[in-house]
């Protein structure tokens, strides 16, 4: 039998106190505060941004399909308990064969894509302190991802070592700084600081300005499940960022994770990327000294939670990169039928590769005391 679940990317529901209650007095009477929305479920209306999101929708793991339109109308009361009660978290989490879960923020998706840098960082701010409470409810089960709002290297750097401070296991970034990119030297410090305090820097689905929720659930064209589908272009791109901008080959200790964007992508995004550089690379000025794969291999985590094609190439499986996860309590969530799933799945793979895909590769990425 395979180890039980950790849980890579799972989520809480922000609940209504979580920004008015922490943030710094002076944004309080700006804080993101929970209201009915158009169609009359709960929303947060946040000062800033016109994104609509039914909390409903945030916390739907286990509806029915059929069920969910219907469901996008209840309040943040009909929200199960365990979405941002830790009391209640233990429960659903043995329903579905989980024994620990990394915890990423829900309403801070959509905090990364806001346009004021001060109030973003307020808000994140608040969201830690908050968070910091959540986990202590269950400090063996529950381990947090702090939020920085990258305002600046030396603000981020403050920002890392206070979530260290806070029992954080990692950073949640925002796809995109407030200066220059993440590839520029400016960031050196940053990475030095996060491997001396051995936080893996986490870049989730929806949490950049050019593909977040707004352009998910509205695509620029064609159907509305045509923004599902490019949801992992985001964070792939964050990523290439990372990788043909030479931060692993200055950082070779550094960790990233790819949260959310499934897995079965790698095996051709690496040929691709050896091609390119071999083909390109001098003709662009590439300063790599080895294959962009090696990198992918030896510094990038991904999560994934329904997804067989993440199991079919062996290279990749032993490979560790694989962090398996539910994604409770949001609409695309495996639970409660994560173990059917994933015995549907990892049936050809053997005993030992099964838990590390679902337990051992992420214990040892974020180094948890369990």
């Amino acid at each position: 039998m395979r180890k039980p679940g950790i849980s890579a990317d799972s989520h809480i529901v922000e609940p209504p106190n979580t920004y008015s209650d922490f943030i710094e007095p002076k944004f309080r009477d700006r804080a993101p505060q929970v209201v009915d929305g158009p169609g009359g479920g709960s929303i947060f209306s946040i000062p800033g941004l016109d994104d609509i999101i039914p909390l409903a929708l945030l916390g739907a793991a286990g509806v029915p399909a059929e069920d969910l339109v219907k469901y996008r109308t209840a309040k943040f009361e009909d929200l199960p308990n365990a979405a941002w009660n830790p009391e209640f978290r233990a429960e659903i989490q043995e329903q579905d064969g989980v024994c620990a879960e990394i915890i990423y923020a829900s309403i801070g998706m959509v905090m990364c894509s806001h346009p004021d840098y001060e109030y973003k960082a307020a808000c994140m701010n608040a969201y830690n302190r908050w968070l910091e409470g959540f986990c202590a409810g269950a400090p063996d089960r529950l381990f947090g991802l702090a939020q920085t709002a990258v305002v600046s290297v030396d603000e981020a750097i403050e920002d890392f070592k206070k979530a260290r401070e806070m029992g954080m296991v990692g950073m949640m970034m925002p796809g995109r700084p407030q200066h220059e990119d993440y590839d520029h030297e400016d960031y050196d410090a940053l990475w030095e600081c996060a491997v001396d305090l051995d936080l893996p820097v986490c870049f989730h689905i929806l949490t950049s300005d050019d593909c977040g929720v707004k352009e998910v659930l509205a695509p620029k064209r064609g159907h509305p499940a045509n923004g599902f589908m490019n949801i992992i272009r985001g964070v792939q791109d964050v990523m290439g960022v990372f990788l043909f901008g030479g931060v692993f080959e200055t950082h070779p200790k550094l960790k990233m994770v790819v949260a959310e964007g499934d897995a079965g992508w790698i095996p051709h995004y690496k040929y691709r990327a050896d091609h390119a550089i071999q083909r390109l690379g001098p003709a662009v000025g590439c300063k790599l000294t080895r294959m962009p794969s090696e990198y992918i291999t030896e510094n990038i985590s991904f999560t994934f939670q329904d997804d067989l094609t993440a199991y079919t190439d062996q290279d990749v499986v032993d490979s560790g990169c694989l962090t398996w996860a539910n994604d409770y309590p949001h609409t695309d969530a495996s639970w409660p039928n994560s173990q059917k799933i994933l015995d549907q799945q990892m049936g050809h793979l053997t005993e030992q590769q099964q838990s590390a895909c679902v337990h051992d590769n992420v214990k040892k990425l974020f180094n948890l005391p369990i």
